[in-house]
């Protein structure tokens, strides 16, 4: 009892699943139901030739007559190009329905991606994303379309071929359609024998996109270390993988072809022995004998391969579920309800008593207390790994804190909406991420709508001017993929451009200058100072030599606040934890 209440509610939910995508198939309904309709006529004259048989058969074979049969063969030629004309429509118009409707639930997915959390691109690789968002899409949509059209043309084709079972004689058809439904109870276990499997494949197919990705993004690496081995190694364990999920997919599945062509074989052997036994006693002419068995052998024979398409529309359903439970899925970082618009920062961002982890059990940050005054610039500085890079990356909401709270104005940053509080902030990282295009494509993301005299002020204020001014074509030069054909200090300084033409009140400085050489840092160092006028600035430095005029210098180590004060405070306490930082790097 209990086991067939379980299997109702899997099959509700899966076809309530299925239905979720009538809102993408709404705006085209009637090019895709023509693709679906066109089927019906392109199975149904399947069964032309093998009723054509029966007069022929009886007449000409027979009666040795052919005068009154000479239209069949030409009825046969008009019925077979009509087909081919509505399977050409079909094919196209499903591709047209299936790419429209793909592309619009892709779309989706892309607005869901770009709303994920930090912490889900921490722990996704490239390659999964990649697989999920983009080649579940085209499984689900593309390959279920293609699959239904190949279904529906059987399913009307079998239909007419068992009308003419039936004409033919209704005794046959009976064993026929017994054997047909024997034939294809196989079916019914395809879904439980795959979904581990097609889970297991995804898993391993996204293994392999991620060690392209890899070895594009990190040729230098592998060059440079001679990864060869290593990598072709990984790679080759990962396809083993992929090989042995394959293997098993055949090895429950594969045998269902056989198994129904066993089945068939049976029938089509009784039909036979049936058969004779009927044209013996005169029940049946031998003209109806041989329509029937054409009818059958046409019938049975799509049967028998069946299986491996009912696997790809197993495998395309269970797809889309994986999609849908993409776009039904929400991000853990959201507005709250009835968020508000930050309008203005008027007095000062208080961390107050922040505890952070980005693993359960596992703190990052143990009660940080924290005052920036509007116009302030706080420097944080620290052992490596010690949270400074999380503190300033839980401001514009990347992660959520799990304890104490971080306000603006004495109002929590939870209540404001996202995009409101990220319009506030602009950042300078470490290393820059630059998308493929030009300079001026990647400057103006900081402000699109922005004027050619606000893109030249900012170029001039992130000392850009005399780099731009060596280029032939200046500001629409193109930079490659990542900024490829970029030195360091030129894409930091494009970065502090974006972040020029953003004009926001709060800007954070991620050590913009650690991995540049001294003369890169001078240039970038004074881009950055030019930044840092009148605005709320947060940086966090590697080089002490960097925040010395810092309002406040914090010491952040190992999660907690150690000291605050300015340079020369801080320096006063001889034994103090940056005073030792200090006199290190002197050294």
């Amino acid at each position: 009892m209990f086991k067939k209440l379980t299997t109702k509610l899997k099959s509700t939910y899966t076809i309530s699943n299925y239905l979720k995508i009538m809102p993408y198939v709404k705006p085209y309904w009637f090019r895709g139901m023509m693709s679906v309709l066109i089927t019906i006529p392109i199975g149904a004259m399947d069964a032309v030739i093998a009723w054509a048989l029966r007069p022929y058969m009886d007449i000409v074979m027979v009666e040795q007559n052919t005068a009154s049969t000479n239209y069949i063969p030409v009825l046969i030629v008009v019925f077979s190009c009509v087909q081919s004309v509505l399977n050409y429509g079909a094919t196209y118009l499903n591709t047209w329905f299936g790419r429209k409707l793909s592309n619009d639930v892709k779309l989706d997915l892309f607005k869901k991606l770009m709303r994920k959390e930090a912490s889900f691109f921490d722990n996704t690789s490239s390659g999964e994303v990649m697989y999920r968002y983009n080649g579940d899409v085209d499984l689900a949509c593309n390959g279920l379309l293609v699959n239904i059209k190949l279904f529906t043309t059987r399913l009307f084709s079998s239909l007419s071929l068992i009308g003419v079972l039936i004409y033919n004689s209704w005794q046959l058809a009976i064993v026929a359609i017994i054997v047909l439904l024997g034939a294809l109870f196989p079916l019914t276990t395809v879904r439980r024998r795959i979904k581990s499997l097609v889970d297991k494949t995804i898993f391993s197919g996204s293994a392999v996109m991620t060690h392209y990705n890899e070895t594009y993004s990190g040729n230098r690496i592998v060059t440079s270390y001679n990864l060869y081995e290593h990598q072709y190694n990984k790679f080759k364990n990962t396809l083993n993988d992929l090989f042995k999920l394959g293997i098993k997919m055949i090895q429950r599945t594969g045998i269902m072809s056989p198994l129904m062509h066993f089945v068939v074989s049976i029938g089509i052997a009784v039909i036979i022995w049936l058969g004779s036994y009927l044209i013996v006693t005169k029940q049946i002419t031998p003209g109806a004998f041989v329509s029937f068995i054409t009818a059958l052998i046409m019938l049975y024979n799509p049967i028998k391969s069946i299986g491996n398409n009912f696997t790809a529309v197993q495998a395309s359903l269970l797809a889309m579920e994986r999609v849908f439970g993409i776009l039904e899925s929400e991000p853990t970082i959201r507005d709250m309800k009835k968020a508000k618009s930050l309008d203005k920062i008027k007095h000062d961002i208080v961390f107050k008593d922040v505890c952070f982890e980005y693993t359960k059990g596992k703190p990052i940050l143990k009660h940080i207390n924290l005052q920036a005054k509007v116009g302030q610039t706080i420097a944080f500085v620290g052992n490596s790994g010690g949270g400074k890079s999380t503190i300033v990356s839980l401001l514009p909401r990347f992660y959520d804190i799990q304890g104490g709270s971080i306000l603006i104005d004495g109002e929590d940053i939870r209540h404001f909406k996202l995009d409101s509080l990220r319009s506030h902030i602009a950042m300078v990282f470490q290393d820059n991420f630059l998308f493929s295009g030009t300079i001026r494509d990647n400057i103006i993301l900081g402000k699109p709508t922005a004027t050619e005299e606000e893109i030249n002020q900012a170029v001039k204020s992130a000392c850009l001017e005399e780099f731009i001014n060596t280029l032939e074509k200046g500001l629409d030069t193109e930079i490659g993929e990542r900024g490829v054909l970029l030195s360091g200090g030129q894409k930091q300084r494009i970065a502090i451009a974006r972040a020029f033409l953003k004009n926001a009140p709060i800007v954070i400085l991620d050590e913009a200058t650690s991995a540049l050489d001294n003369k890169s840092e001078a240039i970038v160092q004074q881009a950055i100072d030019n930044l840092m006028n009148n605005r709320t600035v947060f940086v966090i430095a590697h080089r002490l030599s960097t925040v010395r005029n810092a309002s406040k210098i914090v010491v952040i180590n190992n999660g907690e606040k150690v000291e605050e004060g300015t340079h020369e405070e801080l320096l006063k306490k001889e034994d103090g934890a940056y005073a030792a930082l200090y006199k290190m790097q002197l050294k």
